[in-house]
């Protein structure tokens, strides 16, 4: 593989994906149960593992302060399924307060197996 074809293999394309959408595919990710009850809605925080809720914590933080947020970073899993990458807490955060609409960066060579989110 050329450099160039490296480079293009790992450039993402910013894009706004329904946050609906996202969930009920990463309901099927192996790390969802961090964040999600069996019917799929996001956990409440003091029923999350600490960890996860320090993170959600830090998020709602940022938002309050009016501070810019990392965009998540989005890929298909093993399962064909939605898999979140760095930035998981700010979209399950931003979820969970009710966004609809959540931009997000995903791999530029997949954008077809994204056709099914974007809005």
């Amino acid at each position: 593989m050329s450099t160039t074809q490296a480079s293009k293999k790992r450039s993402f394309v910013p894009v706004k994906v329904s946050a609906a959408a996202v969930l009920e595919s990463w309901r099927g990710s192996l790390f969802s149960f961090e964040w999600l009850d069996k019917d799929g809605s996001i956990r409440a925080a003091e029923d999350m593992p600490l960890r996860e809720r320090e993170k959600r914590d830090a998020v709602l933080t940022q938002i309050q302060n009016g501070e810019a947020l990392d965009l998540p970073v989005l890929g298909i899993g093993m399962n064909e399924n939605i898999e979140i990458g760095s930035g998981k807490a700010v979209f399950l955060t931003l979820a969970a307060k009710g966004q609809d609409e959540i931009e997000v960066l995903i791999p530029s060579g997949a954008q077809d197996d994204f056709k099914s989110f974007l809005v």
